[in-house]
């Protein structure tokens, strides 16, 4: 992080303003050794070490202002909604309807119900087999 001033840390000062006031706090102990261990903190940590500070009268204004403005200088990060379901396959309506006419007349026919199973599990069919269905369906007529 680039300070103006290295020598003035707000956030570690209110950090142990915060922990004096407070020793028992063990969200403001974690906050203290995070912020000692990778010399910062999020913004989500920072709004609760405001609001914990805020309640705390012995804390001077003006370093809760500079970590207001601290706060506000930092992104604010938003989680995108799940994409929706999306389907490989589509199924082809005119194969499903070939495979339900030659099946209404030809109710067993082993290779059909194969074909069908395949096309009911969204299984993608190769063009021999959809040549094949052609085949059938011509015989058929």
């Amino acid at each position: 992080m680039n300070r103006i001033r290295p020598d003035v840390d707000v956030v570690m000062d209110i950090l142990k303003a915060v922990l004096e006031a407070r020793p028992d706090s063990s969200f403001i102990q974690s906050l203290l050794q995070q912020y000692r261990e990778r010399g910062g903190l999020s913004k989500k940590q920072m709004q609760g070490l405001h609001g914990k500070a805020s309640k705390i009268q012995s804390i001077p204004v003006h370093k809760l202002a500079t970590l207001e403005a601290i706060i506000m200088k930092k992104p604010t990060r938003y989680r995108s909604e799940l994409p929706g379901t999306i389907t490989l396959y589509e199924k082809d309506k005119s194969t499903g309807k070939i495979l339900t006419d030659i099946l209404a007349k030809y109710p067993d026919h082993k290779r059909v119900l194969f074909l069908r199973s395949k096309y009911d599990n969204n299984e993608v069919l190769t063009a021999a087999e959809l040549t094949e269905l052609q085949k059938f369906s011509r015989l058929l007529k």
